[in-house]
């Protein structure tokens, strides 16, 4: 694919049949070297990618509701001397086994989803279905397929079988959370320099109680504690500074009564309150853990953060925010959206006044765009460059065609459009061996391809995006829309 239509082009650059058709299941799994090569892997790039999505939409025939409830296939790329191989598997989840079994839905799924026999058959059931589909990373010596609601599953790294739940050496008990978006600290300061891994969990009601957990390379538990927070959470994604966890509380409401009832998705009884702010909970990183701050600013919904870092008394965390929730409606079909009806997410930065407990907010980019990646290294510091998925035209709300680059230091940013038939998926950044730039590296995406039902694993250069990519690798198949991945410099591959 080139990039023929103009970044100032107004026009609708997508078909909706065409952006519908990556929604198709894919229940097949696949392992085989990748021979079909648009230009030439890299021979610096060593290692796995990892890529977590819902892989089935529908359970034998019966589509699921939302593709949010589509049972978790992990993708595996991994390259070494110049060559790439792929592998993909289901994660064999309990309901995802059962559910094969019986050939018909048998859970209920959190956004809508249900179990066939109306209202009556699915009331006061609250056992829901562990999907492990939102997530993958590898983090002392295992591989996690992470799904917010749930535990871990444990993957075999070089073949993507399952080993099964993973209480993380008994520090989650069943039917404990762990959340699906865990931040790797690069130096952590209490720990001497030594990367950490931190992530959270969830436990909400009339309050919410927000558990942090941080790991070292090792996989063991260095530190773990608990907080209180008013009111009912909706929260996706949190961002790190080396002093602070910072979680952006959505100013939403929970009825229930639909979903113990049987009429409706736990899901879709979320309700954006667009007269409420939303709160900005500052959790401590350091021991006594004392001192949550809790400041608020005008209203909005975040799902994900690109990132955050302090500078003096003041604290600026980057997001991708919404003027409202992009809510789960029942009785519609998720593929007929109307994305010129609803408010795009947009890049915005946040900038956090501790001594003042003042918010400011700044719109950066007017692009609609979403799952932002950047240097490993910087996370959690000052930084210059992100890169995010996005829409191809500079306004207006559409699904993600471009990989876009934004240079905080200039505020201009550079793109590569895969539009008019190609649809992307998050950015991965991979920096090269040795690099002395912070854009020195790869960025690595996953586009479907609706000319051909297939998808690409799209190569391009961190530091020259509008130069197109590197390399397209064709797969055989196509890979359903996904949602979050990870990269490994370790190469997993049996056959390799």
């Amino acid at each position: 694919m080139a990039n023929l239509l103009s970044q100032k082009s107004v026009f609708k650059t997508y078909n909706r049949q065409d952006w519908q058709k990556g929604y198709q299941s894919q229940p097949n799994e696949y392992e085989y070297w990748i021979d079909e090569i648009e230009g030439e892997i890299p021979s610096q790039l060593q290692g796995t990618l990892f890529r977590n999505g819902p892989g089935l939409l529908d359970i034998h025939g019966t589509p699921i509701q939302h593709p949010f409830d589509g049972d978790g296939m992990v993708c595996a790329i991994t390259f070494q001397e110049g060559r790439a191989y792929f592998r993909n598997r289901f994660v064999r989840t309990e309901a995802y086994v059962k559910e094969q079994q019986a050939g018909e839905i048998i859970y209920r799924g959190v956004f809508g989803t249900q179990k066939p026999g109306g209202w009556l058959n699915n009331a006061f059931d609250f056992k829901l279905k562990n999907i492990a589909n939102t997530n993958v990373i590898y983090w002392g010596d295992k591989l996690l397929a992470l799904w917010e609601a749930a535990e871990p599953h444990r993957l075999d790294p070089h073949t993507l079988e399952t080993i099964g739940i993973d209480y993380l050496d008994g520090i989650l008990e069943p039917g404990d959370d762990f959340s699906a978006h865990p931040h790797i600290d690069p130096n952590c300061k209490m720990d001497g320099g030594e990367p950490c891994l931190v992530n959270f969990s969830i436990k909400v009601g009339l309050s919410s109680t927000i558990t942090i957990y941080e790991f070292n390379p090792q996989g063991k538990l260095l530190r773990r504690h608990a907080h209180s927070i008013p009111g009912f959470s909706f929260i996706h994604d949190f961002a790190i500074t080396p002093n602070y966890c910072i979680f952006f509380q959505n100013p939403v409401s929970f009825n229930p009564l639909p979903f113990a009832l049987g009429l409706r998705g736990a899901g879709e009884c979320v309700k954006y309150q667009p007269d409420r702010p939303t709160k900005i909970v500052l959790i401590p990183r350091t021991h006594p853990y004392k001192g949550v701050k809790i400041l608020e600013t005008n209203s909005g919904f975040v799902f994900h953060h690109a990132n955050a870092f302090e500078s003096g008394e003041e604290i600026y965390i980057d997001s991708i925010c919404y003027d409202s929730l992009p809510e789960v409606e029942a009785n519609t079909s998720y593929k007929d959206v109307d994305f010129e009806a609803l408010s795009p997410g947009q890049l915005w930065r946040f900038t956090l006044n501790l001594k003042e407990e003042k918010v400011e907010k700044r719109l950066i980019d007017t692009r609609c765009c979403e799952f932002p990646s950047i240097h490993p290294d910087r996370v959690g510091k000052n930084y210059r460059y992100v890169f995010f998925s996005a829409a191809h035209n500079a306004t207006g709300n559409a699904p993600q065609q471009a990989i876009v680059k934004l240079d905080w230091k200039t505020e201009e940013s550079d793109l590569w459009s895969f539009a008019p038939k190609g649809y992307v998926s998050e950015p991965i950044f991979v920096p090269k061996p040795d690099a002395s730039n912070e854009d020195e590296g790869w960025v690595l995406t996953m586009v479907y391809d609706a000319s051909l039902h297939r998808s690409i694993l799209a190569i391009l250069d961190g530091q020259y995006l509008s130069g197109g990519p590197i390399a397209q690798l064709h797969l055989s198949h196509h890979i359903p829309y996904g949602l979050h991945g990870s990269w490994s410099s370790q190469c997993f591959a049996e056959k390799i």
